[in-house]
């Protein structure tokens, strides 16, 4: 059964590393997503001693690292942009490595003014398939944040994840309105990616304009056993907001 964590992006991008192990498991999460970036500084830049030392707080804790956020993104028309995405996710899944991170999150965002869809959809793919080699090597799943005009767009998604054709490729399934069918449901274009999703983002659970009881039901259907991630903005009591996020997350469940 799926459990519940948290990503850092933005409810907790102010907080630490010790506020993160102290907060966290009291408020009833068992994982959290490293946003990169952000204030607990788990970076690229981070020495062999110090991330020796965030593995061991994590193997330490009842937390669990569920995975690394980062931004790097393939869909540019520019080469040598894509290629600078490339390096820096390989740089980054080592980091992943090295702390114990089981995936990391990339993301498409977009595609270039007046270009033609199906070759940005090549682009993004051929570059997944890259980082996804290459990751595998490490033990770190690449997983595809569903993101971006367009790209946001599920038979978008599975288009490029058609084109990266590599099964250490996933989706980290991104709870977005475009999910959502003339119908209501989500259950067609869940059906394009759901032997694919290693990872479930989800945000403002108080917004009955998503069926979130539905996408629960669905994730039990498929026995989905990964984090389901709360994505919340930033708040001046983060607390508070995930308490009630916890709350409304057990209400929505499944029988």
């Amino acid at each position: 059964m799926y459990r519940l964590g948290t990503i850092t992006y933005d409810i907790a991008r102010d907080w630490d590393l010790d506020r993160i192990f102290k907060t966290l498991p009291a408020l009833g999460y068992e994982g959290v997503e490293l946003r990169t970036t952000h204030a607990h500084k788990v970076e690229v830049e981070s020495n062999k001693a110090q991330r020796d030392e965030i593995r061991r707080r994590f193997e330490d804790s009842p937390l669990e690292l569920a995975g690394m956020g980062s931004a790097f993104e393939y869909h540019a028309a520019d080469p040598a942009v894509v290629r600078k995405n490339i390096e820096g996710t390989k740089a980054y899944v080592r980091l992943a490595h090295d702390i114990g991170a089981p995936g990391v999150k990339v993301r498409p965002n977009g595609v270039p003014r007046g270009e033609d869809p199906r070759r940005t959809f090549e682009r993004i793919g051929k570059a997944l398939r890259e980082v996804g080699e290459d990751a595998e090597g490490q033990g770190v799943q690449i997983r595809v944040e569903v993101h971006g005009a367009v790209t946001c767009e599920l038979p978008n998604i599975a288009a490029i994840m058609a084109q990266a054709d590599h099964p250490n490729v996933s989706v980290c399934w991104n709870s977005n309105p475009t999910d959502v069918g003339p119908d209501g449901s989500i259950a067609a274009n869940f059906a394009l990616v759901k032997d694919r999703i290693t990872e479930v983002h989800l945000h403002d659970l108080t917004d009955e304009k998503y069926p979130w009881r539905e996408l629960f039901t669905l994730l039990k259907s498929i026995r989905y056993d990964g984090f389901t991630l709360a994505e919340l903005p930033a708040s001046t009591d983060p607390e508070r907001v995930l308490k009630y996020f916890r709350s409304l997350w057990k209400a929505y469940q499944p029988a």
